[in-house]
């Protein structure tokens, strides 16, 4: 798509993007993403890290593989369910999304239907909305500079575009760009990107996105009781201080804890929330802020309260990815579907009374 003009070219070349995977290059300045690394970052701690999760990568990669057998199609069991959660090597990670969250089916049975959505006429509305945030997204990212080739923005308009005309109700809303744009990342394609857009957008969150963000606003309601079960010392603080959840967590339901956890993190996270569902976000969430309950509880006012759940997801704990996905399925304890979704059918029904 030339986003000039609203066109699109039928011969646009796929789009490729080179991630690097040397030792030498994940030091570089910029990550094996593309995105730009802070002037503080902490290139010897990082550096020791990776010499350890480069090696667990490699085994899985070789488990992955074996697994697969050059199948496309991934079951749904205890097993792959174990391989999941011990991380997806990004080679296989379109695959494995597609499949797990039922977006490569729903593809399979509509060809044709991506381009057909970016050849129809566009809402002006629409069209501008998107134009808008495209410069705000990723700046610190090199594949979404103009500069760039390809340039990622023509992919981010072209999959924000589709899935505004696929999903009326919702169109476009801030926080849209930058899932859109890391599926763009990972997959290195417009049309599997949308479907996995239309995966989490439509079945794994619904009503997260949209004018009234109901399932949005119940879930940080649902974690809010969560932590009153499992974090009863931290919900009491959020009380005394008249802190609400929104206030604090609504950036990590929002944007799926990109520009919140490192990227390694959040692929990993993602990686089980295409799998096992919505649930995840409640156990990432949960596990930062029990292991860093002490730090919370030494908060004195609202900006203190804000201020550390700003900190709580930085650190060695988040940038261990490995480690912290292990943190995840244990840290929390129990958390069953029946019992989330109770707490969000109770939450929703307290909103909407509210609201009303």
């Amino acid at each position: 798509m030339d986003t000039r003009n609203g066109t699109r070219s039928s011969n646009q070349p796929q789009l490729r993007i080179n991630v690097p995977s040397s030792a030498r290059e994940r030091a570089a300045s910029v990550d094996p993403y593309g995105f730009e690394r802070s002037e503080d970052f902490d290139y010897e701690s990082y550096e020791e890290l990776m010499s350890e999760y480069l090696a667990v990568l490699t085994r899985r990669s070789i488990k992955w593989s074996k697994l697969l057998q050059g199948k496309r199609r991934v079951d749904r069991n205890l097993r792959v369910k174990r391989f999941v959660r011990k991380g997806v090597p990004n080679e296989h990670r379109p695959l494995v999304w597609m499949e797990s969250s039922g977006a490569q089916d729903r593809m399979e049975r509509n060809p044709g239907y991506y381009h057909s959505l970016l050849d129809q006429q566009h809402d002006p509305k629409l069209v501008e909305s998107i134009r808008t945030d495209l410069h705000r997204t990723f700046p610190d990212n090199v594949h979404f500079r103009r500069s760039a080739d390809p340039c990622l923005q023509s992919a981010l308009y072209n999959v924000l575009v589709a899935y505004g005309h696929h999903n009326k109700a919702v169109g476009y809303c801030q926080g849209m760009n930058f899932i859109a744009g890391y599926l763009i990342i990972i997959s290195k394609d417009e049309e599997t990107s949308f479907w996995l857009m239309e995966a989490l957008l439509g079945r794994i969150l619904p009503d997260y996105y949209g004018p009234a963000m109901l399932g949005l606003k119940a879930d940080q309601e649902v974690l809010g009781e969560l932590v009153r079960l499992k974090v009863p010392a931290v919900w009491r603080l959020m009380q005394d201080h008249g802190v609400m959840w929104s206030l604090v967590v609504s950036r990590w339901f929002i944007c799926l804890f990109i520009d919140v956890l490192p990227v390694e993190t959040v692929l990993r996270v993602w990686d089980c929330l295409f799998y096992e569902g919505s649930k995840i976000l409640f156990r990432v969430a949960l596990t930062l802020i029990r292991h860093h309950q002490d730090l919370i509880l030494q908060a004195q006012n609202l900006p203190d309260v804000c201020e550390r759940f700003k900190r709580i997801t930085r650190g060695a704990f988040v940038h261990d990815c490995h480690a912290f996905m292990q943190a995840i399925f244990l840290d929390p304890g129990s958390l069953s579907k029946s019992t989330v979704a109770k707490l969000r059918e109770s939450c929703r029904a307290r909103i909407v009374a509210g609201e009303s």
